[in-house]
């Protein structure tokens, strides 16, 4: 069973599927399972393996899909001694269970292989993200025009989710060359759980945008979910000046910063 949990953790890489890998890591007295025991929970509700069976289970599981919701690990301590006082079992013994969420790789899609796209998709790599580009003109979207994306998708943006999964670990930048291209696609990826969708432009060309996409029916709390202009103003006029301002934004967004001079 342990070798079944390993290989599906391989699967989980390749697929860039999220689930939680569940472990005994202390067990005192009479407990279900022994240390290392293991259980990998999916978020469909199926899993791989057990960490005890009964109510322990439930509870653990439980715990497993609320750590691939937050993204947190726990460490959880259950007494198995008297289930009146709430314990899930009477086998006399403790049991604690660390519940570590493994979810997919952070990705950039940059949507629009021009100058800005090109500097986004490089900075995005150097910093340690998986990128992937797409561009509905394929001359554009190559490793020969676009060096060191992981992934390439010539295809117009309404097509994209056809062939890419997004997942709540995908930000999307949306760095196209015109409104129309933007309100052609972006209903297709407000459907989306993506982390972050962002549109380059001024308020002028998005406001164009956004008319357009109500006319679509697009509600305005899928079209609230839009930065747009996207990144910090930073005063950027370069594409690479306008690469570090959109991903500040995204980093800054991740990881709950503030925005603010650190002196501040």
């Amino acid at each position: 069973m342990t070798q079944d949990i390993y290989q599906a953790l391989a699967e989980l890489e390749r697929d860039r599927t999220p689930a939680a890998l569940c472990t005994v890591v202390k067990s005192e007295g009479s407990t279900p399972r022994h240390v290392g025991s293991k259980m990998l929970v999916y978020p469909d509700g199926k899993f791989i393996g057990t960490v005890g069976g009964g109510d322990l289970e439930h509870r653990v599981l439980d715990e497993a899909w609320m750590a691939i919701s937050d993204g947190k690990p726990r460490l959880l301590h259950y007494n198995m001694s008297d289930p009146s006082r709430g314990d899930p079992g009477v086998c006399g013994g403790q049991v604690e269970v660390f519940v570590e969420p493994i979810l997919p790789a952070p990705m950039i899609v940059v949507i629009g292989a021009g100058h800005v796209g090109k500097a986004v998709v490089h900075l995005a790599k150097w910093l340690g993200f998986r990128v992937a580009v797409s561009d509905d003109r394929p001359e554009f979207c190559s490793p020969e025009s676009v060096p060191n994306a992981d992934e390439y998708y010539p295809v117009p943006m309404e097509k994209l989710t056809d062939q890419l999964k997004v997942t709540p670990q995908t930000y999307l930048v949306v760095t196209s060359r015109g409104s129309g291209v933007d309100a052609a696609g972006l209903p297709n990826l407000l459907e989306t759980n993506a982390a972050y969708i962002g549109v380059i432009g001024s308020k002028r060309r998005w406001a164009t945008t956004v008319k357009a996409l109500k006319e679509k029916g697009v509600p305005e709390e899928k079209i609230a979910r839009v930065h747009s202009p996207m990144g910090l103003e930073l005063q950027a006029e370069t594409p690479e000046e306008i690469a570090v301002s959109i991903m500040a934004e995204i980093l800054m967004l991740r990881d709950k910063g503030t925005g603010k001079m650190m002196k501040d």
